[in-house]
């Protein structure tokens, strides 16, 4: 008796603990980013960013960093753009660019 009682805890246990096979799928999302590198010293308050002639904002200067990106990035939609970087007034950077899905664009200052 004693055996069947354990033989029944140990079942009921094991199918209980078994959760069975989770999947999960997801997409990437569709966005790029853009990373603006410099000397941080020369531009305090950040830059002024420019994409398209629509959106406008202020962004940050990273330091270069050759391992790996570090600092703030912006998120942008994929495709062509035309990107304006100034500072002051003064244009440092106009350029257009492609980028695709997850891509990071690095623009360096001068």
């Amino acid at each position: 008796m004693k055996k069947i009682i354990f033989l029944l805890a140990a079942i009921i246990g094991l199918m209980t603990s078994c959760t069975g096979v989770k999947t999960s799928a997801s997409g990437v999302d569709n966005q790029a980013f853009i990373n603006i590198v410099g000397k941080p010293g020369n531009y305090s308050g950040g830059v002024d960013v420019n994409v398209d002639d629509k959106t406008n904002f202020k962004a940050q200067v990273n330091k270069e960093y050759t391992d790996r990106p570090k600092g703030k990035v912006y998120a942008i939609s994929t495709g062509t753009h035309v990107v304006t970087v100034s500072y002051n007034g003064q244009v440092l950077y106009k350029q257009q660019i492609f980028v695709s899905s997850q891509e990071t664009k690095k623009i360096v200052l001068p």
